[in-house]
């Protein structure tokens, strides 16, 4: 087998190939995300070890385990009279503790990066880390609003990743940040069509 397909680059690429179809059958809510979450994440384990993004590899094995329970959850956590899980959305007291839980995660992330790792940007390393892990939870439990972390945490990865020259994970987060924009409407118009029922 060439060269080409054991270096960095070919991995990288794959895991953007992947990255892509899990985030398309997450817009049209299809439970096939989930085994395309597990095989990006595996691949992005490998991506991020080799750039020494510790936060964001870490990350990687968190999604491999929340792909499972998502996947499990999608599967048996809705009403048993209804088929599929609906979509549903965040109350207003629970943006309090999602912040609170980003700003935690990510000092103490922060703080363990910085004094332990040779990682380049802690700081953002773990805010994106820490905000991932809750948009992530809450694709699983399918709240609407997870599209709206995720164009954050997208944003900021996008700098974090020109700084190591990640181009074609660039190009992905690019690409998630619009995705993001779009699936939240298309979240939100399935909402409002299961409210009027």
């Amino acid at each position: 087998m060439p060269e080409f397909f054991y270096s960095e680059l070919f991995i990288e690429i794959l895991g953007v190939v992947t990255g892509l179809i899990y985030l398309y059958f997450s817009i049209k809510q299809n439970i096939w995300l989930w085994p395309w979450g597990i095989v990006t994440s595996l691949l992005y384990i490998v991506v991020f070890f080799q750039t020494k993004f510790y936060a964001d590899m870490s990350l990687q094995i968190y999604y491999f385990g929340i792909s499972i329970y998502g996947w499990y959850f999608w599967l048996r956590g809705g009403d048993k009279d209804k088929p599929g899980l609906p979509v549903i959305r965040i109350r207003p007291v629970g943006w309090i503790f999602i912040v609170l839980i980003v700003l935690a995660l990510t000092l103490i992330s922060g703080f363990i990066l910085r004094d332990f790792t040779d990682s380049p940007l802690p700081f953002w390393d773990a805010f994106t880390t820490a905000g991932s892990v809750v948009a992530t939870w809450m694709l699983a439990r399918k709240y609407l609003e997870h599209w709206l972390i995720w164009i954050v945490v997208d944003l900021v990865s996008i700098g974090t990743y020109i700084s190591k020259g990640l181009f074609p994970t660039i190009l992905l987060f690019t690409v998630y940040t619009a995705m993001a924009v779009y699936g939240y409407f298309e979240w939100k118009k399935e909402f409002i069509k299961n409210s009027e029922n």
